[in-house]
């Protein structure tokens, strides 16, 4: 039992050294090469705890090896834009003036809802308001928004071609003027990727792109 304890003790200070080396705070901030270092290491070291029998060293050279080779390799794309690239991708544009980018969203595979849930954790309730939006290499997406949002923020109240019930009870509206608005603009419910509205009955309404 004292060695397992030993042991543990060891390797949970060595992939805490491990982790400080590649200077970052959360997972959110990792990218894709480094989550994969990351989920290495905790793997090994799961192996070199589990089995006592197994020599420290079979755990502590690989944890060691594993950090070495992230941080040249975090020090070559440092030098070479290319492979930085290729490696941890690039940061995209998926709103620029309050119209999403759905070729980008779709290449990304983003939904309506990972778009909306994303503005709600920023405090962005309409999308019209947003200048830009961009999705970092970690897969975190950040919002710009225009200076003066709305008091009465609109409710998404068709997503990707189905109706939001909840949200067009929120707004005070019925289906019967959310019909007459797809009449007025000759579009079908199937046709609206993203359509927004207020309870003064302001909409945007953009459709499906043609893939």
């Amino acid at each position: 039992m004292l060695i397992i304890i030993i042991r543990t003790i060891l390797l949970y200070l060595l992939i805490v050294f491990s982790l400080r080396l590649m200077g970052k705070k959360q997972l959110g901030e990792l990218q894709p090469s480094e989550l994969v270092t990351t989920i290495m290491i905790s793997n090994i070291a799961t192996l070199a705890l589990e089995d006592a029998s197994t020599p420290m060293l079979m755990g502590v050279i690989p944890i060691l090896m594993i950090v070495c080779l992230d941080v040249i390799m975090s020090g070559i794309m440092l030098k070479n834009q290319k492979l930085r690239k290729i490696v941890s991708g690039t940061a995209r544009v998926v709103i620029c003036d309050g119209v999403p980018d759905q070729k980008e969203l779709k290449n990304l595979r983003y939904t309506v809802d990972d778009l909306v849930e994303a503005m709600r954790e920023q405090g962005i309730f309409d999308i019209s308001q947003v200048q830009y939006a961009i999705v970092e290499t970690t897969g975190k997406i950040n919002f710009m928004q225009k200076e003066q949002p709305p008091k009465n923020p609109p409710e998404i109240i068709v997503r990707d071609g189905e109706i939001n019930r909840d949200a067009l009870q929120r707004a005070e509206l019925g289906e019967g003027w959310l019909m007459s608005i797809l009449r007025d603009n000759k579009a079908e419910l199937s046709d609206v990727f993203i359509m927004s509205a207020d309870s003064d009955g302001n909409y945007k309404l953009f459709r499906k792109e043609e893939t």
